[in-house]
């Protein structure tokens, strides 16, 4: 049983002196560097969005969906969920930002992910969001990616029959460089919180999310294109219009 995972006792035997933070080691940057001549996708920017419901009714609307239409999600709808879930409301140096999420310490150790099938003006491929200027960066294209997503999520069908699946990465080393050994239980408390979000957003747009914990942790990091030990997957949740 793993059971103490859940627990924060692993705060008591933590030598928080021996942290890179307590050493004076600068903090990680907030998001991975953009590759030197990299095509960049404008999002369209978060401030006029088509909310169809308040936030009460979304709230008691919310459930996991798993039954999605064929209508592609507008580029504008991509734009309001990327912000609704990981959206910077204020940087405040090279390490730190405030979010629309909440994260312990202000460390943000996530990174976001999307499998986009049917989004209107995006090719099919792997996008990764990059929250600091509010743009994708196209990180893969790969044949049959819908196939490939639904054998990633252990053949659950629905994580490639939407309109696209964001993933989302660790990088524990944003979290570690303050809190050491008890940094892994928070970083799958933030992950909750963005998948809430989501939750939420997805209804106020009549869209629905299922969010995915059980997936081929070695297959999902080779489509995001990520080492699997300094960058790995840990939750993904397909999007779609119900």
């Amino acid at each position: 049983m793993k059971r103490d995972f859940l627990k924060d006792s692993v705060r008591k035997s933590t030598d928080f002196s021996r942290t890179d933070q307590n050493k004076g080691v600068p903090p990680p940057p907030i998001q991975k560097p953009v590759p030197e001549n990299a095509e960049l996708i404008d999002l369209p920017e978060p401030t006029h969005w088509r909310i169809k419901i308040g936030l009460a009714e979304a709230i008691s609307r919310r459930r996991s969906r798993r039954s999605f239409s064929n209508v592609p999600l507008s580029v504008d709808e991509l734009s309001f969920l990327l912000w609704a879930t990981q959206g910077i409301r204020k940087k405040l140096d090279s390490g730190h930002a405030y979010r629309v999420v909440p994260s312990a310490g202000c460390r943000h150790a996530l990174e976001t992910y999307i499998a986009a099938f049917r989004v209107d003006e995006l090719d099919k491929a792997i996008y990764r969001y990059l929250p600091l200027n509010h743009h994708l960066l196209k990180v893969a294209v790969h044949a049959d990616l819908e196939d490939k997503m639904t054998k990633a999520a252990l053949d659950q069908p629905f994580a490639g029959n939407c309109a696209a699946t964001f993933v989302w990465t660790t990088v524990p080393y944003r979290m570690e460089w303050r809190y050491a050994e008890a940094s892994y239980k928070v970083i799958a408390l933030d992950a909750g919180h963005v998948c809430q979000n989501l939750y939420l957003a997805c209804e106020a747009l009549g869209c629905g999310t299922c969010a995915v914990a059980a997936y081929d942790q070695e297959l999902t990091d080779a489509l995001l294109c990520v080492d699997g030990e300094d960058e790995f997957t840990v939750y993904m949740s397909p999007v779609g219009k119900i």
